[in-house]
């Protein structure tokens, strides 16, 4: 009697909300935990954006219910930032604004995908992709990429993955876990490809663009005859310190855009209607807070790099974006200090939280068994620690 359907029964819960949890259980127990689990800016929402919002309570204009696809001021200007900087010619009538990027993914897989279709997911990937797909009841085909590569996935993968069945392909840049960015070489290869199939379209979720050290972001969606054949994800949480406020969106072609509009309508009708104010103020006013993160961000990221090629056995890429490290700790798998043996990325991530008190992320849940997500959006103070913390516990297994 008490049976859950098969779609949730299908799919597991989010493993860096899990992991986030433990850590606050950990906490609360009094020990002095750091949480590198979560994928969350440590600053604060820029004060202009902040500003925006308050004035918006003050007028009392913006109580009522927004438009589903979000404010069309908020639209026109997420459009004209797509023309002006991504160099793709989206207007109004391509945006739909809604509860974080998440449930952008979700409301596309809702309108796209039907049973039986199959979604080639590039893997290392961000957790939610492939439970969105089970959940809209298709198929997750992973492709592998390998840390010899940056763990990009090639264009030749991706034709080998290609079959009848084969609707969409998602997939981040830069990545989430890994900090990989796709050159513009590397993305017309794949569109290439895609374009050979009339039925493929393309997610690509581009919400980590401002966090990218390498000078070139590319929208999958800019490249020839890739605008209709391309569904861009983005938000505010991660370049803008806004996680919280719950503000994400798509551009995409008109037709995909409605079906999500109207997935939407039916699940959350549209994002909270402060947030958009806070939205629109952050998408047409100062980058410099934004580009200040970054250059913190790119500190960072050099500092953990430093730290992780000190742990004997530990190999890393070198992020190109995001805030994250994604290394392989296999070389641990079947050692042992003595009170248990780590047989693989769920044990190293348990015993790193309760022998070394960090709190990190097993690789399984983003698709490579080898590795674990260790999240650098964390003070220099708290890196530091945390990686000695780490190299600590890790001299114990034997």
């Amino acid at each position: 009697m008490n049976h859950l359907s098969n779609r949730i029964n299908a799919i597991e819960e989010s493993a860096t909300l899990a992991m986030a949890a433990k850590a606050r259980e950990f906490k609360n127990k009094g020990i002095d935990v750091i949480n590198l689990s979560l994928g969350e800016p440590d600053f604060k929402t820029p004060q202009h954006i902040c500003d925006a919002a308050k004035k918006a309570i003050d007028e009392g204009k913006y109580f009522s219910y927004p438009p589903v696809a979000g404010y069309q001021d908020l639209r026109e200007a997420l459009a004209t930032k797509y023309q002006r900087d991504n160099h793709v010619p989206y207007r109004a009538e391509n945006i739909v604004v809604s509860n974080g990027a998440k449930q952008s993914i979700a409301n596309v897989m809702l309108a796209l995908l039907n049973p039986g279709d199959e979604v080639i997911i590039f893997s290392p990937y961000w957790v939610s992709y492939d439970a969105l797909v089970r959940l809209a009841e298709a198929t997750p085909v992973i492709v592998q990429g390998t840390l010899e590569n940056d763990f990009k996935v090639t264009a030749k993968q991706v034709e080998e993955a290609i079959t009848h069945k084969t609707r969409a392909i998602i997939f981040s840049s830069p990545c989430n876990p890994t900090g990989s960015v796709f050159s513009k070489k590397e993305l017309e290869a794949i569109a290439t490809v895609v374009l050979k199939h009339p039925h493929l379209m393309v997610i690509s979720d581009e919400i980590y663009e401002h966090i990218n050290f390498t000078g070139e972001q590319t929208s999958m969606a800019s490249l020839p005859g890739m605008f209709d054949r391309t569904i861009t994800v983005n938000g505010f949480a991660k370049g803008f310190a806004m996680t919280g406020w719950r503000v994400g969106y798509i551009a995409a072609p008109k037709w995909v855009a409605d079906g999500s509009n109207k997935v939407q309508g039916q699940l959350t009708s549209a994002n909270c209607s402060i947030s958009q104010r806070g939205a629109l103020a952050a998408i047409t006013g100062d980058l410099k807070p934004t580009q200040e993160m970054v250059e913190q961000y790119r500190i960072r990221r050099d500092l953990v790099y430093n730290l992780l090629k000190e742990m004997p056995g530990v190999k890393a890429n070198y992020p190109q974006g995001a805030f994250y490290f994604f290394p392989d700790v296999s070389y641990y798998y079947g050692k042992s200090d003595g009170e248990r043996i780590i047989q693989n990325g769920d044990d190293f991530c348990m015993y790193m939280l309760e022998k070394g008190h960090v709190s990190l992320v097993p690789g399984s849940a983003f698709g490579e068994e080898k590795c674990v997500r260790l999240s650098y959006a964390a003070s220099e103070k708290d890196l530091n620690e945390a990686l000695a913390r780490m190299k600590k516990a890790l001299a114990n297994l034997k």
